[in-house]
């Protein structure tokens, strides 16, 4: 008599967390999208200063 194949059964999905809904207010995906804002903003203040060899103000003509 021949042995059954036995076929490897697929590891359970996990459920991934759902990524928060765009919305009106202080929510967490505001949040999160400032927070990018201000990181990428930052990085290009820091290279500008570094490619000009001027400060913000400088650049802005303020002083």
């Amino acid at each position: 008599m021949t042995q059954p194949k036995i076929t490897p059964t697929q590891p359970p999905v996990q459920d991934l967390p759902a990524e928060p809904e765009p919305a009106f207010g202080w929510t967490e995906y505001a949040e999160r999208m400032n927070g990018r804002v201000a990181m990428i903003a930052f990085l290009a203040l820091l290279l500008l200063e570094a490619v000009t060899h001027q400060d913000l103000f400088t650049w802005l003509g303020l002083r």
